[in-house]
């Protein structure tokens, strides 16, 4: 295994520990890696319901979870960063609105 593997997932682990204690489905979180160049990106898949908890009041959990992988990332001098993915809700009625013309 290369330094940039080991670093990787030391950083998707770490991400799922952490989400895993503040979701309540940990069962649902998943992490998927997408590599775009030189950068590695690190994309949060997550229960719908649990979203709100990942994001935090005002961003600032998900500012957190950026902040602590860049830092990992940084220390063994690649570029990483965190997203999360965009999920529907089973109950989202607003596809569904009538048109008011």
């Amino acid at each position: 295994m290369t330094s940039y593997t080991l670093t990787v997932s030391f950083m998707k682990d770490t991400l799922i520990f952490i989400l895993q204690q503040i979701v309540d489905r940990p069962e649902d979180i998943s992490i998927e890696e997408a590599v775009e160049g030189d950068r590695t990106i690190l994309i949060v898949h997550a229960h719908a319901d649990d979203m709100g908890k990942i994001i935090g009041k005002k961003g600032r959990i998900i500012m957190a979870l950026r902040d602590l992988i860049k830092i990992i990332a940084t220390k063994q001098k690649v570029f990483a960063d965190v997203e999360i993915a965009e999920t529907q809700s089973t109950n989202d009625k607003s596809t569904n609105l009538p048109i008011n013309e």
